[in-house]
This record gives structure tokens, sequence and C-alpha cells, in this order.
């Protein structure tokens, strides 16, 4: 993945190329991006220019993202810390003040519902890790695109089809800044999918005509309600279970293989039809999320896309994909077999994805070659919110419709205090807007 930026031959001599990555934040705060997007003049960045990180998001994944980043190239340092919970911001710091290259200090570490802002205003920063749970990603990745960062976000990158929109839009002010966007489907930064992707996108299984795509497995973590603390406190601090937070399961996690079957066919579906439901994690810690979806999505090829997600415990795990090409099949993270013919499977070595993706993007920061992802993301999550809606819904949702809804899950306040119970969608009653 890359980052920096496009330069001019005029500025790129008075700006030297490690200044650069010190106040690139600095160096595109004050542009605009109402209408039209500017030409930011930026230089590259040398192998040994210091990529100094923020973490927005202080939980699991984002506690092991900053590691992943700081394990994943040379001269990577962490600079600041921001999470809405000053406890878990905290704890995330002292974690960090175990790692080698992490130099933060007291005054770097933010609270609050604001606290990603204050990260953003501090000018050694260059590279942001959004790592909240994703209702807040658009609104956090188009503050960080807008301060001039470089950014690696966790997926999904969305609930709903105005954050998509936003997303998307937020990517194409990227790319006129030069600024790389890089999203945690990790799959895409690991050899093995890699390499058998491009083989069945160069037809060596003939056309494509099914996919499958599944993540089945048992109950994961969840909170049981505090009734000391407000409703918006409880539902931030088990975020997982409401889907103005999450998205559901089905958008949170299952977004990975939906990702895959996306890229095998470079394209995104275009209608959805499923059921699902709500069948043994249904008590008020739960939330209002579903426990299983079963979502067949077509292509404009008229290929389908068989997708299952569960967390129910007991049952037989799946977490997989698969193609069915006219002239054999394939399990794209080992490999594909064509039927009467020749086998492949990849026998070479995988770098720890979660750190690859790093690696790729430090490495087009530093080449001045930015990559950016944040269009290929935002569609596999509306894929996976289009399964969500079809499912919540039972009705066939076609992409357009996903992606032009004007609902918005997330509140319109954020601040603790009152917030209803979401209520839990039942087909046939549930409206899809």
């Amino acid at each position: 993945m890359k980052t920096p930026i496009a330069s001019s031959s005029n500025a790129s001599s008075d700006i030297s190329r490690r200044r650069f990555l010190q106040h690139s934040s600095l160096a595109v705060a004050g542009a605009t991006v109402v209408c039209e997007f500017p030409v930011v003049i930026t230089s590259h960045a040398a192998p040994d220019d210091p990529i100094r990180v923020g973490l927005i998001g202080c939980g699991g994944r984002g506690s092991g993202a900053i590691r992943d980043a700081l394990a994943s190239s040379q001269n990577v340092k962490a600079v600041a810390v921001a999470d809405l919970f000053a406890d878990r911001a905290k704890a995330c710091l002292d974690g960090l003040k175990k790692e080698r290259n992490a130099e933060i200090t007291e005054d770097h570490c933010f609270g609050g519902f604001d606290a990603y802002k204050k990260l953003l205003a501090l000018p050694e920063v260059n590279y942001v890790i959004l790592a909240t749970p994703p209702g807040f990603r658009p609104i956090h990745l188009r503050a960080a695109v807008e301060a001039g960062q470089h950014v690696f976000m966790e997926k999904p990158v969305a609930v709903d089809g105005p954050g998509v929109r936003s997303v998307i839009e937020s990517g194409e002010i990227a790319r006129s800044k030069g600024l790389g966007i890089v999203a945690g489907t990790q799959r895409r930064h690991q050899a093995s999918y890699v390499e058998t992707i491009k083989r069945l996108q160069d037809g060596a299984i003939g056309e494509i005509l099914a996919l499958r795509a599944y993540w089945n497995q048992g109950v994961i973590w969840g909170r049981a309600w505090d009734p000391g603390v407000s409703d918006m406190e409880n539902q931030l601090r088990n975020w997982y279970c409401y889907t103005w937070l999450s998205g559901d399961h089905i958008v949170e996690q299952h977004v990975h293989n939906l990702d895959v079957g996306n890229w095998v066919m470079n394209d995104h579906p275009i209608k959805a039809y499923g059921m699902g439901g709500r069948q043994v994690r249904s008590g008020k810690e739960h939330g209002h999320i579903y426990d299983h979806f079963a979502v067949e999505y077509e292509y404009k090829s008229g290929a389908r896309m068989f997708s299952q997600s569960r967390q129910i415990s007991g049952c037989s795990d799946n977490v997989s994909e698969a193609v069915v090409g006219a002239k054999g099949n394939s399990n794209p993270g080992s490999g594909y077999q064509v039927k009467g013919g020749t086998s492949w499977r990849f026998g070479g070595k995988s770098a720890n994805p979660y750190q690859q993706e790093h690696t790729d993007l430090i490495a087009g920061i530093r080449e001045g070659k930015p990559l950016n992802e944040a269009r290929q993301v935002a569609e596999s999550t509306l894929t996976a919110i289009m399964g969500r809606e079809s499912v919540y819904s039972g009705r066939l949702i076609e992409w357009d419709a996903a992606l032009n809804s004007k609902t918005s899950l997330v509140p319109e306040k954020m601040e603790f205090g009152s917030l209803p119970f979401p209520e839990i969608a039942i087909p046939g009653r549930y409206k899809f807007v």
C-alpha cells in the first residue's frame, strides 16, 4: 500500500523528504474540501524517514494494529493514542510503554468524544490507525484525510449507505491529496490469496459461475448491561451487539469473506436475497443483532455467491471461501485445481498479513506511490450491508438502493445519556429505506 503524495518539481527541492513526513499533516491541514479537491504539493520520503503513528481506538484490535505497524517496517514510532474512554486509552499507553519504539507521553493520550480531533491536531503524527467501532469510521476517516494523514483503517468502514458514500468520497479526497489509505482486509496482503486470485482472474478455471463464502463460529464476547451507567455508555462498551456501531456480524466480520468474493469477480453484486434470525443469542446483553444470516448474492455476469455467517456455539465451524468455474474450482486461500488438467497449490511463504498490510502502506509512503483501498473496502462493506438489509426486511435488495439509502443508523448526538434501545428487526415488518 502506498501513501504520500504527488510531487511538484518546483517545491520538492525546498521541502526535505524527512521534513515532509514530519509535517505532512500541517502541509494540507488548511486545504478546503467542499467542492473541488485541492492539489497538494509534496515529496517522496526516504526509506529511513520516520513514520509516527497515532492510534484512534484503543480496544483489542487497535492495540494489536499499532503493534503490527511497529513490527512491520523500520523507523516506525508510536507517538499518540486516543479513545472515547480515557481508561482504555491509558491502558493502551501503559501497554505500549513496554515497546522499544513507542514514544508516547501522557499529554499525547486523549479521551472523550473529541479525542480523535486532539490526536489529529498533533503536528508530529503522519500515519493514523482508525480502530474505533465501525459506526465512527466515516467521521474519523474524513477528519484524518482533511488533516492530511495517511490512514490505515480497520474494516468494515461503515454501517449504512450514507456512511459508505462518505468513505468513497473521502477516498477521492485522499487521492487528490496524494494520501494513502489501506484497510484491514488483510487477505488482500496475504501471498496465498494474492497469487491464487491472480490466477483465477487470468482464467485458470474458466468463467466464474459460483462462489461460496462462510464465517460460521461460536458466540463471541459480550458485556452485561450495567444499570449504573448511561444507555450510550452501555452500548459503546458492548458495541459489537448494536447495528449502529458494528453493522451486525455479517458486516463486522463476514465482510472479510465477501471481500474475497468481490476481489475474485473484480466487481460487486447487484442484488441480495437472504434470511436469518436471532434464535440463540436473544437476551438484552446481546443487543439487537442477529446470530445467523444466509444470503444469495447475484453479480452482473449472472454468477452467484452463497453466503453464510453464524455465531452460535456447538455447531460446525467454517471460515472459508470457494470458487467454482467452468473448468475447475478453487479455495483462494490455499490454491486451485483445474478439472481434468494440471493442479496448482500455493507453496510459498506468507508473511503475517496483519503486519504486511502496514508494510505495504508504509512502503508506498516512502516510494511516493500511495495505495488507496477506500472504494474497494467501501464496496465490500456495502455488499455486507445489502445482505443484512435483505435479511432484516425479508426483501430482495438491489445495489443502487443500498448505496443511495437515506437511513443513517448513527445517532445525531454523540454524548453520554439516554439512547433508546434499538428495535430488533422482524422480517416482513422491518422496512428498508
